[in-house]
């Protein structure tokens, strides 16, 4: 099932043309291709197994792979993976990650420093600068921290004391930090349930609004075909269909190979 596009279709903000990996002798993507545009929300599905979680890695330059990547545009097929979220390519992993040793707010002040770089003669020589610059990171941070759920009883604490629900609302936050342009989301709503869930759903339906690319891997379907804009089916490492949630869900091919052995 493709999508059909048109001329006036905006540009891309991210793009992978024809990613295949190889891990030895087994093929766990082959020529897999999507891509997703400003303020639009794609998710991409498949039973256990397909090389989704793979797919996101070969397109952060996470694994070797063949195919291209193009991001904004640009052809960043060669960049490494360190480089892209510079670039504003960010994203999540299934099981959270976190610098375990520093506060909730040292990681999310981390991540803003990430894009502003100090220098070490402004650091030396105009201390009283250098502190008032990170009072106003932190003052930053606490605002991004409760705009993403995560209330500033907890920011002083460690993630680990955090809330599963808590945390995967942090990850989030730290992937959103300013200068993302598209987020790579794997799982976010792994064991999520009742209010979680629904802060999950208005959060990434704000991501959206506010003009984000996001990517989104999903296992909780009726998440999915409520926000996806479109959504792309892998299985066996190999794109079986994408389109429109409706379309997809009603496509035998999907049913066979997720939807059906899900019921």
């Amino acid at each position: 099932m493709e999508k059909l596009s048109s001329s006036a279709d905006p540009a891309p903000a991210f793009a992978v043309e024809r990613l295949s990996v190889r891990f030895g002798g087994f093929q766990a993507l082959r020529d897999v291709s999507w891509s997703v545009r400003s303020g639009q929300i794609l998710s991409i599905i498949g039973p256990n197994g397909a090389g989704k979680s793979t797919c996101f890695l070969a397109a952060t330059n996470m694994v070797a792979h063949d195919g291209r990547l193009f991001l904004q545009g640009a052809d960043v097929t060669t960049l490494r993976a360190h480089r892209l979220p510079l670039r504003g390519l960010r994203r999540t992993f299934q099981q959270n990650a976190f610098f375990a040793g520093m506060t909730v707010i040292e990681n999310m002040a981390g991540a803003l420093l990430e894009n502003r770089p100090s220098s070490l003669a402004g650091a030396v020589f105009l201390p009283w600068r250098e502190r008032r610059r990170r009072r106003a990171i932190l003052a930053e941070a606490a605002r991004h921290l409760e705009s993403y759920h995560v209330p500033a009883a907890w920011h002083h604490h460690f993630p680990g004391e955090l809330s599963y629900g808590t945390q995967r609302m942090l990850s989030i936050a730290l992937a959103a930090s300013p200068g993302a342009r598209v987020i790579l989301l794997d799982e976010p709503a792994a064991g999520l349930g009742g209010e979680d869930m629904r802060a999950l759903r208005a959060l990434l339906l704000r991501l959206r609004a506010e003009g984000l690319a996001v990517v989104l891997i999903e296992h909780h379907m009726d998440l999915v075909m409520d926000i996806a804009d479109e959504v792309v089916v892998i299985d066996l490492g190999a794109v079986i269909a994408r389109g429109a949630p409706a379309l997809v869900q009603a496509d035998a091919r999907v049913r066979d190979a997720y939807l059906g052995r899900a019921a």
